[in-house]
C-alpha cells in the first residue's frame, strides 16, 4: 500500500476570459497550494473501489479517484485494480479542489505502485481527462493555468504565507457559479498578468488579488466573511475558485491563529495553513 497527501489550493487570481464552443470557459489562474491536505492510500486489488471518510462524497463512478484509477488503467494499458482510501480533511464544494487533488494523487500513486514511470507531462495529461484543474495538482506549487486549467506555466514561489480559510455553512458548485457568470454578463478584471508579473518581479501580491467568480456568486455572507477576515487584521481577503471558502493572508501565523480563534464555532470551517 502507498500512501501519500493531496493538498488544497487557493486561486490568487481566476479571470474567466472566454468560452469554448463546448461550453467549457478558458480561464487565466494563479493557483497556489496550500498545507491543508487530504490523505489518499492506494492498494492493488481486484477491480476499483473507493473508501472514504466522509460518508456524504459518492464513492461510484462519479467519484474523481474513481475516474483517476479508471483512465490510469485505461490510458497505460496496466492490467490491474486499486483499492482507494481517502481521509478527507477539505470540504467540497469549497473552491479548493480537494476532489481533483486526490484524483491526481491517486494517478501519481498508481504510477509508483505499478512501476509505469510515467514522465510527469503524461502524468498532468491524464489528470487534466478527470478535471480540469486536477493537472495542476500533479507538480502544485505556485503556477499561472490558462485554457480551461490544463496549460500550466511554473511562477516563483510564494510559500510560507499564513493565511486563514473560512467556509460558510454552504457550499457553492463549480457549474453553478460559471452559470451565474455567463447569467450576469460577466466581464473579467484581467489581474491575471499582473499577479504573475508581480511573483516574477518580486513585489507584493496583495493588490493584485482577484476573482471573477466572486462577484458572480454575490452572496452576502462571502463579503461578511471577508469583512470579518480584515477587521481582524488581515491583509488581503478574497473568496477561492467557484467558492464558498474565503481566505485572508496575514503577516504571521500568530495573527492568523488569534483570528482563527475568534472565528471559529462561527463558521463550520475556520482553519489556519500555509502557502507550500
Amino acid at each position: 500500500m502507498l500512501s501519500s497527501k493531496a493538498f488544497a489550493k487557493i486561486n490568487l487570481t481566476l479571470d474567466v476570459v472566454g468560452k469554448r464552443p463546448d461550453g467549457y470557459h478558458l480561464l487565466e489562474t494563479v493557483m497556489q497550494t496550500v498545507s491543508l491536505f487530504d490523505v489518499v492510500c492506494v492498494e492493488k486489488a481486484d477491480g476499483i473501489a473507493v473508501l472514504c471518510s466522509d460518508k456524504k462524497i459518492p464513492l461510484g463512478e462519479k467519484n474523481t479517484c474513481f475516474k483517476a484509477a479508471k483512465i490510469f488503467f485505461a490510458e497505460t494499458g496496466v492490467l490491474g485494480g486499486a483499492k482507494i482510501t481517502l481521509e478527507k480533511n477539505i470540504p467540497s464544494e469549497a473552491g479548493l479542489g480537494g476532489g481533483s487533488s486526490d484524483a491526481a494523487e491517486v494517478i501519481k500513486l498508481l504510477d509508483r505502485l505499478y512501476g509505469t514511470s510515467l514522465e510527469k507531462a503524461e502524468l498532468e495529461r491524464l489528470a487534466a481527462k478527470v478535471g480540469a484543474d486536477a493537472a495542476f495538482f500533479v507538480g502544485g506549487g505556485t503556477a499561472l493555468c490558462e485554457g480551461v486549467g490544463e496549460k500550466i506555466t511554473p511562477l516563483p514561489a510564494f510559500s510560507g504565507k499564513p493565511l486563514l480559510l473560512v467556509k460558510p455553512d454552504f457550499g457553492v458548485s463549480t457549474p453553478e457559479a460559471y452559470r451565474l457568470f455567463d447569467e450576469k454578463g460577466g466581464v473579467s478584471n484581467h489581474a491575471t498578468p499582473l499577479a504573475a508579473g508581480a511573483l516574477s518581479g518580486g513585489a507584493s501580491l496583495t493588490k493584485y488579488l482577484s476573482n471573477d467568480l466572486e462577484a458572480a456568486v454575490e452572496n452576502p455572507e462571502i463579503e461578511k466573511i471577508k469583512a470579518e477576515l480584515l477587521a481582524l487584521g488581515a491583509e488581503a481577503a478574497l473568496m477561492t475558485g467557484s467558492g464558498s471558502c474565503v481566505y485572508g493572508f496575514f503577516k504571521s501565523e500568530d495573527d492568523s491563529a488569534l483570528a482563527a480563534k475568534k472565528l471559529d464555532g462561527k463558521y463550520p470551517f475556520v482553519t489556519p495553513c500555509l502557502t507550500i
